[in-house]
């Protein structure tokens, strides 16, 4: 892993890149809605395992929203790879809201798949 400081205008993977503030408040209407939507499916939340996964979810929405506000893009920063003799692998570059986010998704799809899966098998 390295520490690497970039800037990331757009959303996920810098799709949707957007230059200078007129273009970073579309992404974060969007963002406002989905995080108005998550907050009513929080309060709709049956287990600890979903409530927990979409605080995840919303506080990395906030946390990467934040930056948009103040920077006008996303500080991302942990850049993992894989380096060979022969070969290099660069991931994404990423920061400590995307973790939180791909955690909470992480939650959503375990309770979603496996656990309710299983409390319905016979």
């Amino acid at each position: 892993m390295d520490l690497v400081m970039t800037w990331n205008p757009g959303i996920s993977y810098g799709l949707f890149r957007q230059e200078g503030r007129f273009g970073q408040w579309p992404l974060l209407a969007i963002t406002a809605i989905a995080l108005v939507l998550l907050v009513f499916w929080l309060r709709r939340a049956e287990t600890r395992l979903t409530a927990a996964s979409l605080g995840l979810i919303i506080g990395g929405a906030i946390g990467n929203s934040i930056d948009r506000i103040a920077y006008g893009a996303v500080a991302d920063f942990f850049l993992l790879h894989l380096t060979t003799a022969t070969y290099r692998f660069n991931w994404y570059v990423f920061n400590v809201a995307d973790i939180a986010i791909v955690a909470g998704v992480i939650g959503i799809l375990y309770e979603t798949l496996l656990v309710r899966r299983a409390a319905k098998a016979p």
